[in-house]
């Protein structure tokens, strides 16, 4: 779709104000709605994929999607349409920052707003989720949250009503980092897929970092479906240990054991915040006992695809306590034996016997009862949350220490019994995992050179990604606006690192100002943010006072504060033209040109020799009136003798006799 100017009308309702953003299907842009004079977010399909059925579907279905749901969590959508060969959505404007920006500028955040942020963004879901609708796509990005800090749910652009999914098998849809792990491989998503993207942005906002990244998507997606999230105390300590574990439980790789609803993680994340307002150990331990209502908070797991994740014991809990086989006996009267006459006997050969007895009975029963033995899976070098679904797949409990080490975090690096050795079915395997090279803080680099930024950055030990670029109005073109995480962030040393580099001023539509009264244009320009110069400029073809031409030109992009400017017509001024004929061709041009005229001269020929190089006339006439810098034209003679007229031939006569010539004397 062309660029869609200030000032633009679509659909004959939608007065365009400012571009707010653009994405990876749409543009959006602030607008007047010119019927009810209220401002909207106006969203605009790109072109290129208005010819796209599939396209299509899912930006009609945004809009029926959302404009069901009325509710203060969600923005609402007023009207839709189509312009110029594409198609629009009109929304409720929310004037805030999205939670992304949120994140990236104040990250982490404390507790107590990370949970009410939290809660709202559930109470959205859940009001969506009661009328059939599946956001499949929560992330901070879609999150605005205004200056009273009311956080508000938009861009429902692959969300699921009902039955329809509107994908095909295997397909992955959604942004990578927040993907739950059902839809990462490409299977059918429910509300829980939603609440495991809601976990990851509580996760974001506690310590500034999603819980899995790589470079590619595809990367990404794989370990959310088999690594298990490092803990957030470990970036973020003052995490208090109860919303850690809400967290956590969230991050279930299966379903059934995250909550089962919005209603159930709302209700741990309010206990998870009185636990923390109470301050008390004692008290926090209370309320986390009851944060699921029975039991424990099940805590993310690291097992595989459709594998069961780990569940804590209750927060109160201690070490399970082992189990005894339990032995009947009598409880009714003992009958006393007959008394026997007492006998000397040594009661030692007794002893052995009871004894002897007692060991047999005892290996018969270890025989009998021995666990069976199994060999060890290998998995030194697997990846924690690999190697921990192996394990429990053979049937063993897995017991795990963190460790620093040159190899990567979260590989395993020790095992104990050795893999590939037998150890009894149901015994613990005690794995090493790696922890890196342990935590930096990320440096800071605003305002410096992209190369001065990866000479820190590498200096810490960190490793730069990705460059994103970005509008500022305060950073150069070219240096560094922020990183990702931000300055100061603790991070596994290793960790990769997204420099946001400034693109320069955010660059706005100069308006069209030729043809207006100078006056018009410098105060449009004006108001439209630019400086404004004039020049000015003599010209016939444009009334004096307009403006001839402009630059930057306009309907062209440019900086706000930058430069336009204006070259604004002048009226010529008049004089009289000097009377140059009967003048030679050279003087006639001198005259003419000292008066401020331009010349233009053509010959005639002429007989007559005393017109040679002569003005023989002149436009505008000597003494008239003209513009200075107009041309005057003068005709010049020329010189062109006449031919010589041809004589007629003579009759021959008949001689006569000659005379005698006479001579005259004076």
């Amino acid at each position: 779709m062309a660029e869609v100017d200030a000032g633009t009308l679509i659909d004959g309702r939608y007065r365009v104000v400012s571009r707010l953003g653009s994405g990876g299907m749409a543009d959006v842009f602030l607008a007047e709605d010119e019927q009810l004079g209220r401002n909207v977010a106006l969203k605009l399909l790109h072109r290129r994929f208005a010819e796209d059925p599939g396209f299509v579907e899912r930006f009609r279905r945004e809009a029926q999607a959302a404009a069901g749901l009325q509710h203060p969590n969600i923005v609402n959508v007023y009207d839709r349409g189509s312009y110029d060969g594409t198609y629009y959505i009109a929304m409720e404007y929310v004037p805030g920052r999205s939670l992304k920006q949120v994140i990236r500028q104040e990250a982490p955040i404390e507790p107590v707003r990370a949970i009410d942020l939290t809660i709202q963004i559930l109470k959205a879901a859940r009001f969506a989720h009661r009328h059939g609708v599946i956001h499949r796509d929560l992330k901070p990005h879609n999150v605005i949250v205004d200056d009273t800090g009311t956080a508000k749910v938009t861009d429902f652009g692959i969300a699921r009503a009902g039955a329809s999914d509107m994908t095909e098998t295997g397909s992955i849809m959604g942004t990578a980092q927040y993907l739950s792990p059902e839809q990462a491989q490409g299977h059918a998503v429910s509300a829980a897929s939603d609440l495991y993207s809601v976990g990851v942005v509580l996760y974001e906002m506690l310590t500034g970092q999603v819980p899995f990244d790589a470079e590619a998507a595809v990367t990404i997606a794989l370990k959310h479906v088999s690594e298990t999230p490092a803990a957030p105390r470990r970036f973020n300590p003052r995490i208090p240990p109860e919303l850690e574990q809400v967290a956590m439980w969230a991050l279930n790789k299966n379903p059934a054991d995250r909550p089962h609803d919005a209603d159930e993680f709302i209700a741990a994340l309010e206990a998870a915040k009185g636990a923390i307002r109470a301050g008390s150990p004692g008290e926090r331990t209370a309320s986390m006992a009851a944060l699921a209502g029975v039991g424990a908070v099940p805590v993310a797991g690291a097992g595989l695809a459709g594998g069961q994740g780990a569940k804590a014991p209750p927060a109160n809990a201690g070490p399970p306590m082992p189990v005894y086989p339990v032995i009947p006996f009598d409880s009714g009267p003992a009958t006393p034996p007959p008394e026997e006459p007492r006998r000397s006997r040594s009661p030692w050969p007794w002893i052995a016997l009871l004894l002897a007895l007692l060991l047999a009975g005892g290996g018969a029963a270890y025989l009998l009862t021995r666990p069976a033995q199994v060999t060890v899976p290998p998995v030194v070098g697997d990846q924690q949350g690999v190697a921990t679904a192996i394990l429990r797949n053979a049937a063993f409990v897995v017991s795990v220490t963190q460790q620093p080490s040159s190899q990567q975090s979260g590989i395993v690096i020790g095992e104990i019994p050795t893999g590939g050795t037998k150890a009894d079915k149901g015994s613990t395997v005690q794995l090493t995992v790696s922890s890196g090279l342990g935590n930096v803080s990320v440096p800071p680099t605003v305002g410096d050179t992209p190369a001065q930024a990866r000479q820190a950055l590498t200096k810490q030990g960190l490793k730069v990604g990705r460059t994103v670029t970005e509008p500022s109005d305060n950073i150069a073109q070219g240096d560094v606006i922020d990183t990702d995480p931000t300055a100061g962030t603790s991070v596994p040393s290793g960790s990769v690192v997204t420099l946001l580099v400034s693109s320069g001023r955010q660059k706005v539509n100069v308006p069209d100002e030729t043809g207006q009264p100078a006056s018009v244009a410098k105060q449009a320009l004006q108001q439209a943010g630019f400086k404004v110069t004039e020049t000015q400029q003599q010209t016939s073809s444009t009334q004096p006072g307009n403006v001839v031409s402009q630059s930057p030109a306009g309907n062209t992009q440019a900086a706000p504060g930058s430069t336009v400017n204006l070259v604004v017509a002048q009226a010529p001024t008049t004089a009289n033209v000097p009377s140059v004929k009967g003048q030679t061709a050279a003087a006639a041009a001198s005259a003419l040109q000292k008066a401020g005229f331009k010349v233009t001269q053509t010959n005639k020929n002429v007989t007559n020799k005393s017109q040679d190089g002569v003005v023989l006339s002149q436009n505008p006439a000597g003494g008239a009136s003209a513009n200075k810098g107009s041309a005057v034209a003068i005709v010049v003679g020329k010189f062109t003798p006449k031919p010589p007229t041809p004589t007629t031939p003579t009759t021959p006569t008949t001689p006569t006799t000659p005379t005698t010539p006479t001579t005259t004397t004076g």
